[in-house]
């Protein structure tokens, strides 16, 4: 077997440079086992290697199995071609214009397959435009991007150093191109290159740099962290649908709570949800307003146990302020119903919000329907109580309404008797209801809460979150 180089690499400041030798770390030296990866990945990896090829786990699988995490997927990285994969693989079907990916499916789970990439070369020295065989760069804004290399070419194109470690099959060694090792020892989250330029290839790298950073951890390399703000616009430049899928990852990662902060600390959110990050800057009869963070920490409760989430939901509670705020002030100069106004304020919010993240409507449908059950839920008398219970969107629609309660509206006592009236029996229920005395059935509890700042059990005000 060939012996592989040990010596350690030096962080290099850009793609584009002369790669140092890489840093090889045998089997005995690192934590990746062959045991903790998918068969499904392995049977990829072995039959490239079977057949000439260079196979390697690549990216978060690689990164989470060193840090003694579960990876969610095993990537593969390789020599060969998209159409040579899928020659090898009758389950293989290849996918991408702008990067084209070969997907190699074992039932529900898919692995990955993705050429090793090349450095991008000027087109006659235009430094607006770039192409290289089948990349096209505009505005130094990767466009098509299905330039094939080698390993250590394809390692300085990887965006994090933590996500440029390759695990070979041949040898069961890792390698390190860019000092990623490291990193993932001192909890450094770094890109490759000028964070700049990198930032502008892609601008959901600014993203990606902050979910990894709450996801595990790790603090934001100098800088990474100072180029973020100064380059944050160019969000407003990415496909509105990508964003959505953006925000889904963001959080649903378990993290999301974290990822919000550090989102609102280097100033992304407002692109993402600037209606939101409005409402967000105002406080209300004194308090900083909570319901999005206290949303957050209950979706990431329930990720962590093993529950699932719906997007219907994180999107209703991402737009509730600004769809909230806009209610009350059409009630106060239309004097209009507060659920016509939720109506009509719903669907302006939602405008607009889709300028910025594209949300479809097997997901704002939910949405509006969560938002239009609020005051239903204040009318706890009589059979139409009892009917409500019923509806396919009850139980976000009270998780929500118990939110708002947590959050500093005066919801307590609503939320109290909705938690007990679903433990109950058919008849203790009706008597809850009202339904079990003379006149009973009739409406009542319709009037909008206002807002206050909650209290702690001792009688004082409780802390914001």
């Amino acid at each position: 077997m060939e012996q592989h180089n040990t010596a350690t690499p030096n962080h290099v400041s850009s793609p584009d440079a002369s790669p140092a030798s890489p840093a090889i770390i045998p089997r005995a030296e690192h934590g990746v086992s062959r045991a903790n990866i998918s068969k499904s990945a392995l049977k990829v990896l072995y039959r490239l290697r079977e057949a000439g090829f260079r196979a390697c786990l690549v990216g978060g699988g690689v990164r989470d199995l060193l840090l003694g995490r579960e990876p969610k997927d095993f990537d593969v990285a390789t020599d060969a071609h998209p159409e040579q994969v899928r020659q090898l693989f009758r389950n293989c079907r290849l996918i991408g214009r702008r990067f084209r990916l070969a997907h190699v499916q074992f039932g529900r789970e898919i692995i990955e397959v993705a050429t090793f990439r090349a450095p991008h070369e000027v087109l006659n020295g235009d430094d607006d435009e770039e192409f290289n065989g089948d990349a096209l760069v505009e505005d130094g804004r990767i466009i098509r991007d299905n330039v094939y290399g080698t390993i250590e070419q394809d390692a300085w194109r990887r965006d994090f150093t933590i996500n440029a470690l390759y695990y070979d099959i041949e040898d069961f060694s890792v390698v390190d191109y860019a000092g990623g090792m490291a990193d993932l020892k001192a909890g450094v989250l770094r890109l490759i290159g000028d964070p700049e330029v990198r930032f502008r290839e892609d601008p959901v790298r600014m993203l990606r740099a902050v979910r990894f950073a709450g996801k595990l951890g790790f603090r934001l390399d100098i800088a990474c962290e100072q180029a973020i703000p100064r380059m944050a616009g160019l969000l407003e430049e990415v496909a509105p649908a990508r964003l959505f899928d953006e925000a889904i990852k963001l959080f649903h990662s378990g993290y999301g709570l974290q990822t919000f902060e550090m989102l609102r600390r280097h100033d992304l959110f407002r692109f993402l949800f600037p209606a939101t990050e409005e409402a967000l800057s105002h406080e209300e009869q004194g308090f900083p307003i909570t319901f999005v963070a206290n949303a957050l920490k209950s979706t990431d409760a329930r990720i962590q146990e093993g529950k699932g989430v719906n997007p219907a939901f994180l999107y209703a509670v991402m737009l509730w302020e600004p769809v909230r705020r806009l209610a009350d002030r059409l009630m106060e100069n239309g004097e209009l119903p507060w659920l016509v106004a939720l109506q009509q304020a719903g669907t302006a919010v939602l405008a607009d919000q889709c300028a910025h993240i594209a949300i479809p409507k097997r997901i704002s449908l939910p949405m509006r329907e969560i938002w239009e059950m609020q005051p239903r839920l204040e009318q706890r008398r009589g059979a139409r109580a009892l009917r409500l219970m019923t509806h396919p969107r009850f139980r976000a629609a009270y998780d929500f309404y118990c939110l708002r309660a947590q959050s500093g509206e005066a919801l307590e006592e609503g939320c109290n008797w909705w938690t007990r009236i679903q433990e109950v029996d058919e008849a203790e229920q009706r008597h809850m209801a009202g339904m079990d005395r003379p006149g009973g059935g009739g409406g009542g509890g319709g009037r909008r809460k206002r807002r206050r700042r909650p209290r702690r059990s001792d009688g004082n005000p409780a802390e914001p979150q």
